[in-house]
């Protein structure tokens, strides 16, 4: 510490003690103002996270406490409530009639003249019922029968197929009960009883998911395969095996939708997922990613877009850069909406509108690297060491410029998690990813997901070829478009 110079009302001659004592002082005040300092910053860092909510962080809506401001309400368009044009229509599916019941008026509404003839169009109303359900049940009478040379007993054997006591379609249903709907055993055991009158017991519910999962093992390693081959979108989740911390990966392509399980959220786990995939990954910015190389990766805009934001909450000086790109976000995809509706072109949008606001953006990220706020400028110098990442989507196509695809395949698993508390074991977590590819893939493609199951289980007991959920080539996604010199 340097010597404060001695006042000149002090007499020069002080005693050594005397001195010593003030130089003492001058140490404590010294380090008592680098505590404050210290504890400001400290200070500062809390009350950052104590504002982060869904709008500045990854947190989720729900999260957000009573203090969130809620997004301010769009001015009105002006048009009317409902559908607007252009908006598909949304009719009551006609389905193919039991029995029909023809009605025809005998008067007429304003005069009463009788009325005879047939209207060649007829209005239809349909009157939709579910019947009974009852179980439809085979039964094997297997005979004993001795020999009479050796005395032994022999039993004719029951038939593979029917060797688990419960047909395809019922194997099917306790799968898609408990995957898609997200059911206990208990209350699946319940429903087959009220609903088919079956009784069902939830350890058997448990035992059909596991053959479940032996049955869509190849459907799943299948569509895994396929998701190697295609860009997709790259997404983790926690998830709880036993009372160990697991991990739910995810990988979105266009048609095809693969789950995985892992104890890990490392570079092992990715690698199972994607297998070194040369295609283009669509992530956030979790560090597991960043031995992509940035030509083969695609980093989410939506996941920027709250870290400007967090920066504009922090009221420093780093938040009139949090402004600036925030802007940048704004405009960039107030283009790209036009380039998903169809009124602008993928190679226009590259070559004119990106080219202009990847060079702002690229400015202020610089300006941001050197600014007073050291989170902002951590956040900017990452940025701009993976910037080529942030336009991948703009000459690649087929490829989004947000994470959005992965989160949203997400979500079915972490409700089912929060409810179901995770897997107790390796078989268990073998069924989840196996039954949330199928789900999230069928849905993608528009398939019935009880038909497939029970196709699938069909195949596993006789030994025939499974259903795929690979598209077949006249329903694959179109190429990659060539790279554009634009961006």
């Amino acid at each position: 510490m340097t010597s404060v110079p001695q006042p000149p009302e002090l007499p020069s001659d002080l005693p050594p003690a005397v001195v010593a004592y003030i130089r003492a002082l001058e140490a404590t005040v010294a380090q008592l103002q680098a505590t404050v300092a210290a504890l400001q910053v400290t200070v500062a860092d809390l009350q950052t996270r104590l504002n982060q909510n869904s709008s500045n962080s990854s947190k989720p809506p729900s999260s957000d406490g009573p203090q969130v401001k809620p997004a301010p309400p769009k001015s009105p368009s002006g048009k009317r409530r409902g559908g607007q044009s252009g908006h598909p229509k949304a009719e009551r599916t006609v389905l193919p009639p039991d029995t029909v019941h023809t009605l025809k008026p005998d008067t007429c509404r304003g005069c009463a003249c009788p009325l005879t003839g047939d209207d060649p169009n007829p209005s239809i109303h349909q009157v939709h019922e579910i019947p009974v359900v009852r179980p439809q049940v085979t039964e094997y009478r297997c005979h004993r029968l001795r020999c009479p040379h050796c005395g032994a007993v022999t039993t004719a054997p029951v038939p593979a197929d029917a060797a688990p006591g419960y047909g395809p379609r019922v194997q099917a249903v306790a799968a898609m009960l408990t995957g898609s709907c997200r059911l206990g055993k208990r209350v699946v055991s319940q429903l087959f009883d009220d609903l088919f009158g079956l009784p069902i017991r939830p350890a058997t519910v448990c035992k059909l998911q596991h053959t479940t999962a032996a049955a869509l093992a190849p459907v799943a390693e299948a569509a895994l395969a396929y998701t190697r081959g295609h860009p997709a979108n790259v997404d983790e989740t926690c998830w709880t095996q036993g009372r160990q911390r697991a991990w739910l990966w995810v990988a979105v392509s266009t048609s095809v939708v693969a789950f995985l399980i892992r104890a890990t959220r490392g570079r092992s786990a990715f690698d199972d997922l994607r297998d070194g995939s040369a295609q283009v990954h669509t992530t956030d910015r979790y560090p597991v990613y960043t031995h992509l190389p940035v030509h083969r990766r695609q980093v989410c805009w939506a996941h920027l877009r709250r870290d400007f934001q967090a920066m504009i909450d922090r009221g420093n000086d780093g938040s009139p850069i949090g402004a600036a790109l925030l802007a940048c976000s704004d405009e960039l995809f107030g283009h790209w909406f036009r380039v998903r509706d169809g009124t602008l072109a993928r190679s226009t949008f590259a070559r004119v509108y990106a080219r202009a606001v990847r060079a702002r953006f690229r400015t202020h990220l610089g300006h941001g690297g050197r600014c007073g706020c050291p989170k902002t400028g951590a956040v900017c110098r990452e940025l701009l060491a993976v910037e080529p990442a942030l336009w991948t989507f703009a000459r690649v196509g087929g490829v989004e410029p947000t994470n959005n695809a992965a989160e949203r395949a997400l979500r079915h698993a972490v409700c089912w998690r929060k409810t179901s508390y995770g897997t107790d074991s390796e078989r268990g977590s073998r069924f989840v990813e196996r039954i949330l590819t199928v789900l999230a893939s069928c849905r993608r493609q528009g398939r019935n997901v009880l038909a497939f199951l029970t196709d699938a289980v069909t195949a596993h007991r006789t030994g025939a070829k499974p259903p795929t959920l690979i598209p077949v080539p006249a329903q694959q996604p179109p190429m990659m478009n060539p790279t554009f010199a634009g961006c």
